[in-house]
């Protein structure tokens, strides 16, 4: 196998909470490349790393391994919006990027789980799309799935910054874009969101979050928290020292966050 190895605490995580066997790896491992090789309509990456992630986002069942791999196959075929296009370096996604709207967090939460930013609405909508936003977004995701055990291990938690949004931004999250985006994070991706913290909500955001809410599972829906401008409630979820300055914690500039990626 070639398998980056997890730091023991990881490693204990993965095998209390994700059912994780070392001595069961290198046959799971096995069997979903098995059955990878006799689906036709698959054209599937084999790398030993690729295919863990799937199996500890589904907490080593094969048979849900199956589904997402399936899943995130015929989503990149059928879903062109979000998966055509992806080079790095065109100008579209170099923009998102260079804007800082998508920021991981240096630091875990308390839980060791990984933590993004996204400030919702610092792009101009008549120069950037939104589906160029959710693309950027899934790739990164993508990119971090291969290489931070700790987002595939412990899961993560997003702080939503929507004081930016206007009814322009809002006009741009049509029903059929908004269930693309959702379908193809919860079913396409062996991610684990355990907390989505909306702060410094604006007017138009209730008809934004019910329409985000009606397509989110009832698990999700649980994990959803709405905080307004109450900073206080939002340190509740996510450790005020591990967030930016300008959000008044003590991880330094945001700038210099975002410029790490």
């Amino acid at each position: 196998m070639s398998i980056r190895p997890l730091p023991k605490d990881l490693e204990e995580v993965s095998k209390r909470e994700l059912f994780e066997d070392p001595k069961r790896l290198g046959s799971d491992i096995q069997h979903i490349k098995e059955w990878l090789k006799k689906q036709p309509h698959i054209r599937a990456r084999m790398d030993d790393q690729f295919i863990v992630a799937f199996l500890r986002g589904c907490k080593f069942s094969l048979e849900r391994t199956k589904e997402k791999l399936d899943a995130y196959y015929t989503m990149k075929t059928v879903l062109k919006d979000f998966f055509g296009d992806r080079d790095p370096m065109r100008p579209e996604i170099q923009k998102v990027l260079d804007l800082g709207i998508i920021t991981p967090l240096p630091e875990p939460d308390d839980n060791g789980r990984r933590v993004f930013l996204l400030r919702v609405g610092i792009q101009d909508p008549s120069e950037v799309k939104v589906t160029d936003v959710f693309k950027t977004n899934m790739m990164m995701m993508e990119t971090m799935l291969m290489d931070d055990d700790r987002l595939v291990v412990c899961g993560n938690v997003s702080v939503l910054d929507l004081s930016s949004v206007t009814l322009s931004h809002a006009a741009q999250m049509t029903p059929t874009i908004v269930k693309q985006a959702m379908i193809s994070f919860q079913e396409a991706y062996p991610v684990r969101p355990k907390g989505v913290n909306y702060v410094h909500t604006p007017p138009a955001f209730e008809a934004i979050f019910n329409l985000f809410k009606s397509f989110s599972k009832e698990k999700l829906k649980k994990r959803l928290f709405v905080h307004g401008d109450d900073m206080e409630s939002l340190y509740k979820m996510v450790p005020q020292r591990i967030l930016p300055r300008e959000y008044g914690g003590e991880a330094g500039p945001l700038a210099d966050i975002a410029s790490t990626y």
